[in-house]
């Protein structure tokens, strides 16, 4: 690991330490010297960092090491993604980034990174997009808002037109810069996430209501599918899963996938997509 990665890994977990509840307290910056191996001196400049990064964290004599407010919901969000990224470079991340270096090799990284200045800039960027086959669109015009890894791929979120779109990076094949700026206030990226059942952005929103049998029930109720989700129990163990999604397809896989236990109350497009989708699967079966 690099030296700037070991600090920061370092700062997120003087954070955490100091948000436990059953850490010892008060904390000292010499105590976090001792556990983390280094200087005194190295504790209070990451102090000093957190605090420039917006985090109100402060060290005093009778209370030690404290966060004197609460951190704000989207940035916990940001911080708990970083400290993951650095610490579970996991195969679903190794598997997306040597994808990624398998189809573009050297120009994977460039991609990368001109794509990510263009987020921090807010500036459009032109890419061509091997969008089907050999297929490529040339010189196309987004407003790059946001790499993320899902689903096994590394994609870009960005707007084009007035909608937000997702891209596969490995299908970018270059990247320009503009010297044209953009506003991502115009995007409202959180809400995005917040209806996407696996890994699909898109704006629309669906109302979507199942019934799960007991069996079902067991192994979701501990879980958290989506942000919004509702879940009443019934008198039998089985339980009614309600949600908002912006994707009818993903769901419907997810359905078809789970088997038996699962059946779609509403809306009517979500139980007609689910039995297309087993229809389909089962006529690779049919034996003359």
């Amino acid at each position: 690991m690099f030296d700037f990665q070991t600090k920061f890994k370092r700062q997120i977990e003087i954070l955490g330490i100091c948000l436990s509840q059953d850490a010892q307290k008060p904390i000292r910056t010499f105590d976090l010297a001792e556990l983390f191996g280094v200087e005194e001196l190295t504790i209070k400049r990451d102090l000093n960092e957190l605090r420039s990064y917006g985090i109100d964290i402060h060290s005093t004599k009778k209370e030690g090491i404290c966060i004197h407010s609460m951190l704000p919901k989207q940035k916990l969000v940001d911080i708990i993604l970083d400290y993951t990224s650095l610490n579970h470079n996991d195969y679903a991340l190794d598997k997306s980034t040597s994808l990624l270096v398998e189809k573009l090799g050297p120009n994977a990284l460039s991609v990368m990174v001109m794509l990510q200045l263009c987020i921090d800039k807010e500036e459009i960027a032109i890419i061509d997009y091997n969008k089907i086959g050999t297929v490529v669109e040339q010189r196309k015009e987004v407003e790059p808002l946001l790499i993320f890894q899902s689903d096994g791929s590394w994609r870009l979120l960005a707007g084009n037109e007035g909608k937000m779109k997702q891209y596969l990076i490995d299908k970018i094949l270059r990247v320009r810069t503009t010297g044209r700026n953009f506003s991502k206030a115009n995007y409202n990226v959180s809400d995005l996430f917040k209806y996407s059942w696996k890994s699909w952005l898109g704006q629309d929103k669906y109302e979507v209501k199942l019934w799960l049998s007991k069996t079902w029930a067991e192994r979701i109720r501990p879980r958290m599918l989506v942000a919004n989700q509702k879940i009443s129990k019934q008198e039998d163990g089985s339980i009614i899963f309600e949600c908002t999604v912006n994707s009818l397809n993903e769901i419907a896989g997810w359905i078809v996938s789970r088997g038996e236990g699962v059946k779609v109350i509403h809306p009517i497009e979500l139980k007609d997509l689910v039995i297309d989708l087993a229809k389909g699967t089962l006529s690779n079966y049919n034996q003359d």
